[in-house]
């Protein structure tokens, strides 16, 4: 394999291997601390990151407000306090090397409240923050402010043209970097636009080009781009190394890193990750956020697919096909569906999918009485974990809602993600995984169970492997 030549990132030079940010507590000051002190980027998460006390201990989250407003106001608060957590643990295990960049999600409850009042406390030990799940116009200005570098996160040259346009070129001294983060193959959530096939990935390469050439036309040759998604071994890419029309590159691995002795995930995650299959990685549409994301097919996805699949169209009053009456609710309201429809929602009914709930696109989807208790415990607990969510109809704004109805299809995601890692329940939760986590169970690094350093990952890396 060529050389891994060191490159320049938030202002020294590093081995340009990052480590991705990883919410909820995935990505923590450990991990974080010891892929810096390997001498690359390490990357902490403040989604949601774990606070611990004065004697290390970790802080549950529990929520005592009666209201959304004020369920929010205290993850907001824990959010801030786990951030500035997780910058000191990852400043001390990193031993003044590499770099150690912050991550958060612009779609995130409150993330510019959150930015600044991790900041406030911890500036000098944060180099960089990366954010993506959006369009993050404003975080140049605050990044900046702070004399920190950004690292936008997108998948299209023309995404970034559009940040580029309307914010950043007001401060191009602190661009440290551009991270395209490929919408196919990346764990997560993904950038995939409304023209772009989900089942169709593209090849990165010409994305990337394009991505640079659009940088070159604004000046910036010089700002690296870092390839983040599917990245696996290095000597795959070694015709991106000193690549021209390139120019400088770096290597982002977020599924890599969980399989580490540092990674905070729980042991039965770990060994989940080492038997996954070729195909057991699922694009889906069930986020509360509305974008597509990626993760493990696991019996928490499977009920979301059956529950999306037990669904029909209705119709308020008769009209066109929709001519049989079918009673929802306590009081029996009918509502008309196909005659088609109503022979299938008898069906599911019989099989005990007797719980029928309304989604925002007049459809009714049946579940069990079971699951519909859990739903509605679910939205009723909201506590305003994204600027909107499709779940629970919350939102950002002063009148506290998106005006729709709560989609009963998606699920809480602030709940699952908390559950998967802080317990060892893995397959009735969400567990997020980049499309090439198959392959921990074909690479002979990790033969025999084998769980490497952070340190000896890095090493790994380096060799091309």
């Amino acid at each position: 394999m060529k050389p891994l030549n060191p490159i320049r990132l938030s202002g020294r030079e590093v081995l340009p291997l990052i480590e991705g940010g990883k919410g909820i507590s995935i990505s923590n000051g450990e991990s974080s601390g010891a892929w810096s002190s390997a001498g690359g980027v390490g990357t902490f998460s403040a989604v949601n990151a774990d606070a611990l006390d004065a004697h290390g201990n970790l802080i549950p989250i529990v929520y005592k407000g009666k209201t959304r407003r004020e369920r929010n106001r205290e993850l907001i608060e824990y959010a801030i306090q786990g951030g500035i957590t997780q910058a000191k643990i990852a400043h001390d295990r990193s031993n003044g090397q590499g770099r150690l960049h912050m991550n958060v999600l612009w779609e995130m409850a409150a993330v510019e409240e959150v930015l600044h009042g991790v900041l406030d406390q911890v500036s000098s030990l944060v180099h960089g923050v990366t954010c993506g799940a959006g369009m993050p116009y404003r975080i140049a200005q605050i990044t900046a402010s702070y004399g920190i570098y950004y690292y936008p996160i997108v998948s299209s040259g023309r995404a970034f043209r559009a940040l580029w346009k309307r914010a950043y070129h007001k401060f191009p001294e602190w661009l440290g970097g551009v991270v395209y983060e490929d919408p196919w193959r990346a764990g997560g959530h993904n950038g995939l636009s409304n023209s772009e096939d989900p089942d169709k990935p593209e090849d990165p390469y010409p994305r990337v080009l394009e991505l640079r050439q659009v940088m070159n036309e604004f000046g910036l040759s010089d700002v690296p781009i870092v390839m983040a998604g599917g990245v696996w071994y290095l000597r795959e890419w070694t015709d991106w190394f000193d690549n021209p029309d390139l120019g400088p590159i770096a290597f982002q691995f977020g599924t890599r890193p969980l399989l580490t002795q540092e990674s905070p995930i729980s042991d039965a995650w770990k060994q989940r990750l080492l038997t996954l299959n070729p195909g057991d990685i699922y694009l889906n549409r069930f986020s509360p956020t509305g974008f597509y994301s990626s993760a493990v097919s696991n019996p928490f996805l499977d009920e979301l697919k059956q529950r999306s699949a037990r669904q029909v169209a209705y119709s308020v009053t008769p009209v066109g096909d929709h001519t049989e009456g079918f009673p929802v609710g306590a009081r029996g309201r009918l509502v008309y569906l196909t005659a088609h429809d109503k022979e299938m929602a008898e069906g599911w009914v019989k099989l005990g999918f007797a719980e029928v709930l309304r989604t925002p696109d007049s459809t009714l989807i049946f579940v069990t009485p079971q699951k519909a208790d859990e739903i509605r415990k679910d939205q009723i607990d909201c506590m305003g974990c994204l600027s909107a969510c499709l779940f629970s109809n919350w939102a950002q704004t002063e009148e506290g809602t998106t005006g729709r109805k709560a989609d009963p299809r998606s699920f809480c995601i602030q709940k699952t993600l908390q559950a998967i890692s802080h317990s060892e329940e893995v397959d009735t939760q969400l567990m997020f995984a980049g499309h090439a986590a198959y392959r921990f169970a074909q690479d002979p690094f990790y033969a025999g169970g084998y769980i490497p350093t952070v340190k000896a990952l890095v090493e790994r890396l380096q060799t091309g492997d």
